[in-house]
């Protein structure tokens, strides 16, 4: 016989497969036997029609084509036989879906078949009505389903209850009409009948309201004595798992019973005792028991308030923490994290075994115990919690550092009693995983340290200490030398001593010494390294025995292949050579930064700015009002506030040191004309005059933001600098603006254009887009737009998404929005930058398409619009 025949075993065939011993031979081997099968089904052979069927089914199984005897399917379940039928069926089930349009021709002889006298035929018919059913299928076929809900036999009803619940899931309409059939199911004594009515019972209640509470008022009664039987049966060989009578009965009545109590506070009373005893008298040593206990804790955490149960579901789970199976830890951590919402301070008691969960070898079991202790931190706990993590923290694993010290650092600046307690616990944590530490949470020390000036000596102190023994953790090396930098004196002089502290004995080298093995590591990045020059600057003002020493350590740099770093020590040494008497006020204290500002600014709710105060405005030449710039983050060094390009003398100054310059243009006012770079000078140095005090409108020194600002000529050949007070504006301006090498009087700043004004682009119910419109110098044609989105529901939108399409004659780019979630009622915003270039400027306006998509409680919404307001001139 040909071993490809139509007449060849699934057994030979199955055989040839396996013997296969490379990809190629197994797809000759399925294209020779699809071909016989296919000359088959052209001959309409039908002995070895079921054969044919039974190989095809294998052959879907390993993932080849096999839609050409789709219509053999329909064949064998239009034969009279049974065993053809089960063919038949089975792969009907396995070679089509829902979506096959060919499954309309099976309608009719699936209603035969469940009218059939024989039970094992309308149980192969309700098998495949069950797993392939359409909604246009569930329409034609209810009526046949509902009626075997009755049937005699106890099989069939189980199959129709389960066939009940797929039609209801695709006609929802529908479930009026299985109500009644299925609570006179849940009066079975058989336990399969039983358990896929308490399924069907379950699923109308979630799916039709009249369901539920016409299943709440008249069964919840029966179900709990149900439940009590059960768990109070004798042993029964029949249903029992290990030694407990039917786990997956229990479980399935425990999820209805918790749809009909949750929100009813009847329903909850009448099934309180019952599920009290399940929790108590169900053995926890075996999987099944566990089973229950945790489908017990579920129902009773989601129905009506009663705390003496709920206590009692915290410490089953407090149990599972104690479980040697990683599994059951898990699900009780998840569950846990949901019982704290409810009653924190019994999930409290378990803190101790949650803690040791953090420690577990298990990833999983680690990151979800973190996340509980985290959730579980409050005023009265932090301190211990916080000391605990610390010191786990010092022998984790290194995968788990990066998460857990982020937990730690939130914890400590969520909940820190007092600054001194505060900057400790920071310096631990530097100390152990300062590589770990965001820069967000290093800027926030350091804005904290500014303001505690109490502790400004013990700070610097400290860092002192901890830079000796971990110079290897990046974010410490950065903090200790801002410290230094700012507070060195202070290192050295030992101000501000605290009882609880040790003396220490540093002297200026010694503090030198830490900027110069911060700015040689190796390791160190560019960051670290600005951060240690300007550092060596300060101290060469504050220690001028080592002021020869730190140009020695500045001058190599002239020539590092980084322009940042050459540029800064060319201007460093010039300054320290050349300007004594202007170094020390350059390089005066940082004043305090205003931490309300910088947690505002972290958190989102001042996207852009640094306070929600209005700031004063700088009149510019050309008559376009500029806000002061703001003080914002001391070390932000890649930051979007960087002012706008000028070519004037002392706005070079202004981006060569991050001197401010608003008090003498506010001095100046919008009425006169630009003064000299010289009165810039006096105005910002007061030399002859009366010190201006410090505003807080001074721009970070430490800014790096190099490539947004104008090019500043290297400083070489400064000329001595002696000027009087009551020396006119005009007289001596050259010697003032020669003072830092090459500061020659500029062009007047360049016309940016009119301002125009914000418009509303799109408006809803739920959504509100604006549009703020800027110039860039010199290109009118590109326009850049600050899109700001504002939701006005009460729900968070997620997987925001925002596009745009513009005519052929626009050229349009979108920056990345700022986040994706898009906070509820306005409390919160996205932002996103878009940049037009108009090739018609002048002669057509600004025209946009916009389209917005995003999900309100996961389901996807899509808002569109034309945007036709763009101000004129755009």
């Amino acid at each position: 016989m040909n071993p490809f025949s139509s007449g060849t075993r699934l057994r030979d065939m199955i055989r040839a497969i396996r013997a296969c011993k490379t990809a190629s031979e197994e797809r000759a081997v399925v294209r020779k036997e699809c071909a016989a099968i296919r000359a088959s089904i052209n001959e309409n052979d039908q002995d070895y029609r079921h054969r044919n069927l039974a190989k095809l089914m294998f052959i879907h199984m390993l993932g080849y084509p096999t839609h050409f005897g789709q219509m053999e399917c329909l064949k064998l379940i239009a034969s009279p036989g049974f065993p053809e039928k089960r063919i038949g069926y089975l792969g009907l089930m396995l070679l089509l879906d829902e979506r096959q349009e060919v499954l309309m021709l099976v309608t009719n002889s699936l209603k035969q078949d469940l009218n059939h006298t024989n039970q094992y035929i309308v149980g192969l018919a309700l098998c495949a009505l069950g797993n392939i059913c359409s909604a246009e299928m569930a329409r034609d076929l209810a009526p046949e389903v509902e009626r075997l809900l009755q049937f005699r036999d106890p099989n069939i009803r189980k199959k129709a209850a389960l066939c009940s619940i797929r039609i209801i899931k695709k006609v929802p309409d529908l479930a009026e009409n299985f109500i009644n059939p299925a609570i006179a199911l849940l009066r079975e004594k058989h336990h399969g009948v039983l358990i896929t009515a308490v399924q069907l019972c379950t699923d109308l209640c979630k799916i039709n309201a009249e369901a539920l509470e016409h299943i709440r008022k008249k069964c919840t009664d029966g179900l709990v004595r149900t439940l009590k039987d059960l768990a109070n049966s004798p042993y029964s060989p029949e249903y029992d798992i290990a030694g407990i009578t039917d786990p997956f009965l229990h479980i399935r009545l425990l999820k209805l019973l918790r749809v009909l109590g949750e929100g009813d506070a009847g329903a909850s009373d009448s099934m309180n005792d019952i599920l009290a005893q399940v929790a108590t008298k169900t053995e926890s040593n075996k999987v099944a028991g566990n089973a229950i206990l945790y489908e017990c804790v579920q129902t009773i955490m989601s129905i009506e308030d009663n705390g003496g149960l709920r206590v009692l579901a915290i410490n089953i789970l407090g149990r599972f923490l104690s479980n040697r199976d990683n599994n059951i830890r898990y699900v009780a951590l998840n569950m846990l994290m949901k019982a704290v919402t409810v009653d924190a301070q019994a999930v409290q008691r378990h803190r101790a075994t949650i803690l040791e969960c953090v420690k577990d070898s298990d990833a999983s079991i680690q990151k979800r115990a973190l996340e509980l202790v985290y959730v579980l931190v409050n005023e009265t706990n932090a301190k211990p919690l916080a000391k605990e993590l610390i010191d786990y923290l010092k022998v984790s694993d290194h995968d788990f550092r990066g998460d857990l010290t982020a937990k730690i650092c939130s914890i400590v600046a969520k909940f820190s009693p007092e600054k001194i307690w505060y900057i400790d616990q920071m310096l631990k944590v530097l100390s152990e995983a300062g590589n770990f530490v965001k820069d967000e949470v290093w800027h926030a020390l350091i804005v904290v340290i500014s303001n505690a000036s109490e502790l400004h000596g013990y700070t610097v102190r400290a860092l002192y200490r901890a830079f000796q023994t971990s110079t290897e953790q990046e974010i410490l090396v950065r903090v200790t030398v801002w410290c230094i930098g700012e507070y060195g004196d202070m290192l050295v002089n030992n101000v501000g001593m605290l009882d609880i502290e040790d003396p220490i004995t540093v002297t200026e080298s010694d503090a030198v010494d830490v900027l110069e093995i911060a700015i040689k590591r190796h390791a160190s990045d560019l960051t670290t390294k600005v951060m240690a020059l300007v550092a060596l600057l300060k101290l060469s003002s504050r220690f001028p025995s080592c002021s020869e020493r730190i140009r020695e350590i500045i001058v190599p740099f002239k020539g590092n292949f980084v322009l940042e770093l050459q540029q800064r020590s060319i201007e460093f040494n010039s300054i320290i050579a050349k300007h004594q008497n202007i170094r020390s006020m350059l390089v005066e204290r940082m004043p305090v930064l205003d931490e309300a500002t910088f947690v505002g600014r972290r958190d989102g709710s001042l996207p852009g700015t640094a306070s929600t105060t209005p700031v004063p405005s700088v009149s510019l030449p050309n008559g376009v009002a500029k806000p002061v710039a703001p003080l914002i983050d001391l070390l932000d060094l890649s930051s979007d506030d960087a002012p706008a390009p000028s070519s004037s003398g002392g706005d070079l100054l202004h981006d060569l040191l991050g001197v401010d310059l608003s008090p003498a243009s506010q001095q100046s006012g919008a009425g006169q004309t630009s003064n000299s770079a010289a009165d810039v000078l006096l105005d910002l140095l007061s030399i002859g005059s009366p010190s201006a005090p410090s505003t807080s409108s001074t721009v970070d020194i430490l800014s790096s933001n190099a490539s947004n600002k104008a090019p500043v000529s290297p400083l070489n050949d400064l000329s001595p600098l002696s000027l009087s007070s009551g020396a006119p504006s005009n007289v001596g301006a050259a010697p003032m603006l020669d003072v830092l090498d090459g500061f020659s009087p500029g062009p007047p700043t360049e016309n940016n254009g009119p301002v125009h004004p914000s418009i509303t682009a799109f408006e809803s119910s739920h959504l509100r887009l604006t549009f703020d419109f800027s110039k860039q110098p010199g290109n009118p044609q590109t326009t850049i737009i600050h899109a700001t989105f504002m939701n006005l529901s009460s729900d968070t939108y997620t997987d925001f998404v925002f596009q745009a399409a513009v005519p052929k004659f626009l050229q349009l780019q979108l920056d990345p929005a700022s986040s994706n979630t898009l906070p509820a009622a306005g409390n919160g915003s996205i932002m996103q930058i878009l940049k037009v270039t108009n090739s018609q400027h002048g002669k057509k306006s600004l025209v946009m398409r916009i389209r917005i998509a995003y999900k309100i409680n996961g389901k996807d919404t899509l808002e569109e619009g034309q945007v036709n307001n763009f101000p004129r001139g755009l």
